[in-house]
């Protein structure tokens, strides 16, 4: 599953291939799956003729704006990927939103279509946007709303909570894992377990992560590596948590994994302890 950094790099690969560039046309395979609640026939006529304004990303989501008051939101799923073609591509099986440029094809691919793409009309943003909780960067992702969040969930695994996007937007399932392990917060701790301390911590090592993962992942080339961990330090809990006999790269000892909140979990036992008491 992409998370805020492959958002991020799936945005700039577009944003620089077709900013300022004018649609000159628009193609959809208007009944696959990506454009539930959405009308793609509407989004085709609209989109063509438009200017690319600006766009951002947000959590694991992008948005794109175009002249006219037109809106178009990406987000990849599973699977999908934002690519850059010919001003002739021809669609293959999988290409499910293609905007034509006289500079290239803006192409959306989606094999698997746990993927959507949304449109809007108007002066202003779209809720669907607008709702997206404030980045873990932002001055509103503080320690105090933080420690709000996981007591009114205490009794749910910090796993399992950090994953919930309507406070750890963006974060994913390594994210999370690099994100405890740096904090040295054990996976299966409760969140209302956490004392201030690890509250603090966890806010701190969730906004260095971001902006590590950002910089390593959405920062570097045209391409995202072949595997993710080409750019990220072997320092990083990244780069051994699916080693076979994977050891923590601080303290040397094995790493244990387990289905912790529904996903494939990944700690280092020596590091992150199991303690729930409070102070």
């Amino acid at each position: 599953m992409p998370e805020l950094a492959e958002a991020e790099f799936y945005r700039k690969r577009w944003h620089q291939a077709a900013v300022g560039q004018r649609v000159t046309g628009a193609l959809v395979h208007d009944r696959a799956k990506v454009f539930r609640g959405t009308d793609a026939a509407a989004l085709r006529d609209a989109l063509a003729g438009a200017r690319m304004i600006n766009s951002e990303a947000a959590a694991k989501q992008m948005l794109f704006r175009f002249s006219g008051g037109l809106w178009l939101g990406i987000h990849l799923g599973m699977s999908g990927e934002l690519r850059v073609g010919p001003s002739d591509h021809v669609p293959h099986r999988h290409d499910h939103l293609v905007l034509q440029t006289r500079r290239g094809a803006l192409i959306f691919t989606d094999p698997r279509m746990f993927g959507r793409v949304q449109f809007h009309q108007g002066a202003e943003p779209p809720t669907w946007w607008t709702r997206i909780a404030p980045s873990m960067l932002s001055p509103a992702f503080t320690p105090d709303a933080v420690a709000a969040f996981l007591q009114r969930r205490a009794r749910a695994p910090i796993k399992a909570v950090m994953l919930m996007q309507e406070r750890f937007p963006g974060i994913g399932n390594w994210m999370a894992d690099e994100i405890l392990w740096r904090a040295t917060i054990h996976p299966r701790r409760p969140a209302g377990t956490l004392r201030p301390a690890e509250v603090r911590a966890l806010w701190r090592e969730c906004r260095r992560v971001c902006r590590l993962a950002l910089a390593t992942i959405a920062g570097r080339g045209n391409d995202l590596p072949p595997d993710l961990n080409v750019g990220i330090p072997n320092t990083w809990l990244f780069n051994h948590r699916w080693e076979a006999g994977g050891r923590c790269p601080k303290t040397g000892k094995p790493l244990a994994r387990a289905e912790i909140g529904g996903r494939t979990t990944c700690w280092s036992p020596a590091r992150q302890k199991y303690n729930q008491a409070k102070s």
